[in-house]
């Protein structure tokens, strides 16, 4: 069985492609926030969004397994963030359930690929330590 070649970019990566499909889904998500809250949650959320595809660019252009699986944590800890602001949008009645639905579905879609990448590449590689 060959191994898998490599990405040789980041625009390669299906977790990268499903960062800027989640981060484009909230831009047009916040657009009908509040005005006031364009500094507030609305800022936050789209913060937390690029950041996403943002850390796993850094990574991958990193080319060591440890930085890039530290920058996939940070991507994992920015999508965390992100639902919780997603989920308080709706309780604060900025955006309906029917609204944040495919912005969830995208977040639980991608916080699976980020655990499996990050599973695939601690297990290649020799120096990275497992917990």
């Amino acid at each position: 069985m060959a191994a898998e070649p490599k990405p040789r970019h980041y625009k390669d990566l299906l977790v990268w492609q499903k960062g800027m499909t989640l981060t484009k889904l909230v831009y047009k998500l916040t657009a009908s926030f509040p005005a006031e809250e364009r500094f507030g949650l609305t800022a936050q959320m789209r913060r937390a969004a690029v950041s996403i595809p943002s850390n796993i660019t850094e990574g991958q252009a990193r080319r060591g397994t440890k930085e890039f699986l530290q920058f996939l944590s940070h991507a994992e800890g920015s999508l965390a963030e992100l639902e919780t602001q997603v989920l308080l949008s709706t309780e604060l009645q900025f955006a309906k359930t029917e609204d944040v639905k495919p912005a969830l579905e995208e977040i639980d879609q991608l916080q699976k690929m980020l655990i499996a990448l990050k599973r695939k590449l601690a297990a290649s590689s020799p120096l990275v330590t497992r917990h």
